[in-house]
């Protein structure tokens, strides 16, 4: 059943979506292990709410998409506490908390919109996750004579 409408939302932004509505969302972003970072989506027609019923899901290459968090703040079974989701700005937000190297993925928010044909919009982010720079290691300021 979740893998049904997780396909029909995804069939929705291939399709064509309430042309009146559009979803913004950042198209790539990038954080450091253990680092935190947060994916926003917004909706031109106004602020993203709790009547949007933000959900984000996440898809590594080869996997299947996983559901990460459903109802703007609900973790779904088995999805670490390092990923919340919340209100922020009249945006949904996703933060991840102490990214770990597995992290690295596609997240897709979900926002239901109430169009009448298509309800659910969904948007595509590409999350990077980079090695710290060793401990100590800093850039050499050129020496002036």
């Amino acid at each position: 059943m979740v893998w049904t409408v997780l396909l029909l939302q995804l069939l929705a932004h291939s399709s064509g979506v309430d042309s009146q509505t559009v979803v913004t969302q950042e198209p790539s972003m990038s954080v450091s292990i253990g680092g935190t970072v947060t994916l926003t989506c917004g909706l031109s027609s106004g602020a993203v709410s709790t009547s949007n019923y933000p959900g984000w899901f996440q898809q590594t290459p080869g996997k299947p998409p996983r559901t990460l968090i459903y109802n703007t703040n609900n973790r779904f079974d088995g999805v670490p506490a390092r990923f919340s989701g919340s209100i922020s700005g009249n945006k949904a937000a996703l933060t991840i908390s102490g990214a770990q190297p597995e992290d690295e993925a596609d997240y897709y928010c979900n926002l239901y919109t109430g169009g009448s044909s298509n309800p659910y919009t969904v948007m595509q982010t590409h999350g990077e996750v980079q090695p710290k720079p060793p401990p100590g290691l800093r850039l050499a300021q050129p020496l002036m004579q």
